[in-house]
C-alpha cells in the first residue's frame, strides 16, 4: 500500500522522534534505519522541502525534527515521501461504460484505502513511539549499535 520510499521516510522521522528531535546525520539515521544512504538523503531533502525536517551543515548539524512529533502525522510523511496513498479515482481497466463511478470490486478496495489514509492522517510520530506495544519501532538496532536514544548514548 506504501511504498519502500515512504516507508524509509518514515523510518527516518521515528527514528529522529525517538532522540528527541534531532539533529542527526544522513549517515547515522541510515545506519539505524537500514536505509541506504544515498537514498536517505534524497528522502531527508524531500522531508526538508516539505517542512517536516530542518537541514544545519557544519560540527552540529545535520537533520532534526522541523516541528513536535506530535504535530506531525504519518500522513504528513506519506505525503512527502510520495504524495500520500494513492485513491481509485477512475476504473483502473479503462472500462468506458464505469464512468464515473467505480465498480464494486474497486469501490470496495478505494473504502480500504480510504480508511487507511483516515488512520495515517489521525496518527502521530508521537502517537507511534507512546504505543503500548511491547516492541518499540527500531529498538533492537538502537540497542546493538550504541547509538543515541533522546540524544543519549544507549548502552
Amino acid at each position: 500500500m506504501i511504498s519502500q520510499t515512504a516507508e524509509y521516510a518514515l523510518r527516518a522521522v521515528v527514528y529522529l522522534a525517538r532522540i528527541g528531535g534531532g539533529p542527526a546525520v544522513t549517515e547515522e539515521i541510515a545506519e539505524i534505519t537500514h536505509v541506504p544512504p544515498g537514498y536517505l538523503a534524497r528522502i531527508l531533502r524531500d522531508l526538508s522541502k516539505a517542512g517536516l525536517l530542518t537541514a544545519r551543515r557544519g560540527v552540529g548539524g545535520g537533520f532534526a525534527l522541523a516541528k513536535p512529533a506530535g504535530t506531525i502525522t504519518v500522513w504528513d510523511v506519506l505525503e512527502a515521501a510520495e504524495s500520500g496513498i494513492g485513491r481509485i479515482q477512475s476504473c483502473p481497466l479503462g472500462i468506458g461504460e464505469h464512468g464515473a463511478s467505480l465498480c464494486a470490486l474497486h469501490q470496495l478496495l478505494d473504502d480500504v484505502i480510504a480508511a487507511a489514509e483516515r488512520s495515517f492522517r489521525g496518527t502521530s510520530i508521537q502517537d507511534i513511539l507512546m504505543s503500548p506495544r511491547k516492541s518499540k519501532p527500531l529498538c533492537q538496532t538502537l540497542a546493538t549499535t550504541g547509538l543515541r536514544v533522546k540524544g543519549k548514548k544507549t548502552e
